[in-house]
């Protein structure tokens, strides 16, 4: 099995397809099975990354708190490990964070951003939000804690209208042989509460593409669209009637946004 030591973590990692690389963030206790809507898309078109994050999947659990920041440090490790000198990023959710703070580090390595239903920074909003559903978290049986997730991920149509792809969503969480403990989940969402990127995107100067999805219970659409406004010539992209797992419930046309957006940037950026 493909592992790296990155930063001081252990990560697991999977790198297929052809082309410019493709680097894929993912968000809050989902490891890297939650690419796999886009992994065949994806490594058609780029020599695509994805990973688990520190905390999750088969990468090292952390030994104590830790902040988005050292995330991406992670992830600038685990490329530079890889002889990836430059790359499209993509980060959802968590990852969008964690692609937000790599590519303020690293402006140069970055060709293209896409950042999908993600934030700029909750304040103290945010960080009673997370601490609220922590506590919740941390009295609840794993059973309804899946039910929790399923509901603020998956939308009411899909509910009403493909019960059986919710079932199979329910059964991958229970069967994952690689579930997340409830310490290291608290130390993901801890980082995420106090992720801060407000006051410094207005420096980047890169192609940067925002998709927020209308009806996200996690990350209000209205946070996507503060986020692309922070960003000088973001383009920003609203799926209509989408769900924060947009990735997963919308896939086809997630998938061609992202490698839509890639190529009208590559010839520029090559």
């Amino acid at each position: 099995m493909p592992f790296a030591d990155a930063n001081g973590q252990r990560l697991y990692y999977e790198l297929s397809g052809e082309g410019e690389p493709l680097v894929c963030v993912m968000g809050l206790a989902t490891d890297h099975l939650g690419w796999l809507p886009q992994m065949q898309a994806f490594g058609a078109a780029h020599r695509t990354l994805v990973f688990d994050n520190r905390d999750v999947g088969q990468s090292s659990d952390a030994d104590s708190d830790y902040e988005i920041s050292d995330m991406a440090a992670d992830t600038l490790a685990l490329v530079d490990e890889l002889e990836l000198e430059s790359f499209h990023l993509v980060g959802v959710s968590m990852g969008g964070a964690i692609s937000q703070e790599l590519t303020l580090a690293a402006p140069e390595r970055v060709r293209t951003l896409t950042l999908a239903v993600t934030y700029a920074g909750f304040g103290e909003w945010g960080r009673r939000r997370a601490a609220s559903r922590l506590a919740l978290a941390e009295k609840t049986e794993f059973e309804h804690f899946v039910e929790e997730l399923l509901v603020l991920n998956l939308s009411e149509s899909l509910f009403e209208d493909n019960p059986r792809l919710v079932d199979l969503v329910r059964q991958a969480m229970h069967n994952n042989p690689h579930r997340q403990p409830p310490e290291a989940f608290k130390r993901q969402a801890d980082a995420s509460g106090r992720h801060e990127t407000r006051d410094r995107l207005g420096s980047l100067a890169l192609p940067v593409h925002v998709i927020g999805a209308e009806q996200d219970l996690m990350v209000p659409v209205w946070k996507s669209k503060q986020l692309a406004e922070l960003i000088p010539s973001a383009k920003l992209t609203i799926f209509d009637g989408a769900p924060h797992a947009v990735q997963l419930e919308r896939a086809d046309e997630f998938n061609r946004a992202v490698l839509d957006f890639i190529a009208e940037h590559e010839p520029a950026r090559a």
